[in-house]
């Protein structure tokens, strides 16, 4: 899994596994959902991050037991 901050785009892009996309969906404003050959998730774009994510540049990430 791989989360990236785009300053320029102000577009934060979490890739939950590394295949290739074949089509996006934008499920919400402002949030694209991306979509494997497999039919599976890839990954998700949030569109105007810094309006909706508190901390850009700061990333928690926890594993529940």
């Amino acid at each position: 899994m791989k989360a990236e901050y785009d300053k320029e785009t102000d577009t934060l892009t979490i890739m939950l596994r590394d295949v290739r996309v074949k089509e996006s969906d934008e499920i919400r404003p402002g949030v694209i959902a991306d979509f494997g050959y497999d039919g599976g998730v890839v990954g998700f774009e949030i569109l105007h991050a810094s309006e909706v994510v508190e901390q850009t540049r700061e990333m928690q990430f926890a594993v529940a037991e």
